[in-house]
Formats: structure tokens, C-alpha cells, sequence
């Protein structure tokens, strides 16, 4: 069992834990940045707001947040982005955008060597 894994079986969610799991299971070395993230202590896993993507991205970039999208700021550009949760705000603001939003684990089936991926949090 993997470092991150066991670190993950501290949590009580059970999708953080599959999160961490399928994660590892990838060769890509920005999935495994990413469980090592997640399964950090809660108080460490912050929220981004909307404002700080749009302000790093640009048009059609794809993003991993390990942490909550949080509704603050607007966005202004098409963007793809992957988060463990979203808030209600932020999920209207980005449908709205038109951009597309995913799950990390769902992000990293589709990209298993995590080509292009940015990570904001």
C-alpha cells in the first residue's frame, strides 16, 4: 500500500479514498501530486475561487483543483476544470461560462498521462 493511500484511509469520505486509489494506479507523475494533495490535512486542502482560474488560465486550458471551486470572482474564458466538490455559485458561473466541469477522477480517465494539465490550490 502506498504512502498516499494510507494517508487517505485517515479520511472518512469514501470517494476521497477511490480518488486516491485510481490516482495511483496512474504512471502520470501530476496524478500522483495530486493524491499526495488531496490526502493532505484539511486545514492544508484549500478552496479556490473563480477569479484566481480566471486569472491563471487561458482560453481551452484544463485545470485540477484539489480542493472545492469556490463561487468568488467571475470567469470570463472557456476552461475545463477538474475538482474534488464545487460549490452551488461556482458551478452556476462556470455553466454559464460554458465551461466544461469534471471530477478529478473522471479528468484522469480521460487523460491518463495528464498531458496539459494545470494545477491551481
Amino acid at each position: 500500500m502506498k504512502r498516499t493511500e494510507k494517508k487517505a484511509r485517515e479520511k472518512t469520505n469514501p470517494f476521497i479514498l477511490e480518488t486516491v486509489i485510481a490516482l495511483n494506479k496512474t504512471k502520470a507523475r501530476v496524478w500522483r501530486d495530486v493524491a499526495e494533495r488531496i490526502v493532505a490535512p484539511t486545514r492544508q486542502i484549500k478552496g479556490v475561487p473563480l477569479w484566481r482560474i480566471n486569472k491563471y488560465t487561458n482560453e481551452g486550458d484544463t485545470i485540477v483543483v484539489p480542493g472545492k471551486v469556490l463561487g468568488n470572482g467571475n470567469i470570463d474564458h472557456k476552461v475545463t476544470v477538474a475538482a474534488l466538490s464545487y460549490s452551488q455559485a461556482a458551478l452556476e458561473k462556470l455553466k454559464a461560462a460554458k465551461c466544461k466541469t469534471l471530477t478529478i477522477r473522471e479528468l484522469s480517465k480521460k487523460n491518463p498521462k495528464g498531458s496539459g494539465v494545470k494545477i491551481i490550490g
